[in-house]
């Protein structure tokens, strides 16, 4: 089935624009599917380049603003796409189709969620209040529908916009992201078995990327509350997240651990979300410097361990 679609999509721009539209007008009831619209605009950019990447997304523009008129009585979600998915999904997987470099890749993606949250704190006099007036009508539903009550309503929501910034930034990078992985899986499905594995389970950030993490942790009980400085790691931690995901793969690939190990430490990343995502990070995070993966494959070969 997933061979299908992505050959699918190889057949032509107009059937890359066609999954693309549709796939992100049904993201409107399904949040997941726009990883696929994502994705169909990356794996013709990663094998064709820039020209039919972007001739795919002008074409899924117009089909899903067309779409989308009929449907919303509204063409504007479309444009929407093209610059918060399309677009930005084009940008990286060219960069990843001349750099061969996933590294590199996901470190621009990490700058782009830092020029977000940047932006926002730049000419947003208070982003946190500006959260707080978007969320409010969420907040009113959950109060009359009887899960919150007025008062715990108003200091949960209150929280939960300060950190708001930070995290739309990162959910806004992980979108592109994944949809530019799945692209590049569908590419190695049809063109290079298993390449899509060998080449995320070598993932692994620069060491400029780890310095500006830990002094942004180093500067955060210094400033008050949650503020800038608290969002940009919000930001970032997408990317070690990412980090610390290749390292368990790479870690199950070395070990050649069952199956049902990764499937567990996905169910806990589902059950237990905000402590396994941290864990993850932390990981990431030291792997920068303590290569983790370098240790456990000399450890698996018999070696004498790691260099002192």
């Amino acid at each position: 089935m997933v061979k299908a679609i992505a050959r699918f999509i190889m057949r032509g721009p107009s059937q890359a624009a066609l999954v693309a539209a549709v796939t992100a007008l049904l993201s409107v009831l399904m949040p997941p599917v726009a990883l696929l619209s994502g994705a169909s605009v990356g794996l013709v950019s990663l094998r064709g380049g820039p020209k039919d990447g972007l001739a795919v997304s002008a074409i899924a523009t117009l089909g899903m603003g067309a779409l989308a008129w009929l449907a919303l009585g509204s063409p504007l979600p479309a444009l929407g796409v093209l610059l918060m998915l399309w677009l930005p999904v084009v940008g990286l997987a060219l960069v990843l189709r001349y750099s061969r470099s996933l590294g590199l890749t996901v470190q621009l993606a990490g700058a782009a969620a830092v020029l977000l949250t940047l932006l926002a704190y730049a000419f947003i006099e208070d982003p946190a209040a500006a959260w707080l007036d978007l969320l409010d009508p969420f907040r009113q539903a959950l109060v009359q529908d009887g899960v919150l009550t007025e008062d715990a309503s108003r200091g949960a929501f209150a929280s939960l916009s300060r950190w708001m910034t930070g995290a739309f930034a990162a959910a806004v990078v992980a979108q592109v992201l994944l949809g530019l992985f799945v692209a590049r899986w569908w590419q190695a499905i049809l063109y290079n078995p298993g390449g899509f594995g060998s080449e995320f389970r070598t993932l692994r950030l620069s060491r400029s990327f780890g310095i500006l993490t830990v002094l942004l942790l180093a500067a955060l009980p210094f400033v008050g509350g949650v503020g800038l400085v608290a969002n940009l790691l919000v930001a970032l931690g997408v990317l070690l997240l990412l980090q610390g995901l290749a390292v368990a793969h790479q870690v199950h690939a070395l070990k050649k651990a069952h199956a049902a190990w990764l499937i567990g430490l996905y169910v806990l990343m589902v059950i237990f979300m905000p402590q396994t995502l941290i864990l993850l990070a932390c990981i990431g995070l030291v792997d920068i410097w303590g290569d983790i993966r370098a240790r456990v494959g000399q450890t698996g070969s018999g070696g004498n361990g790691p260099p002192g």
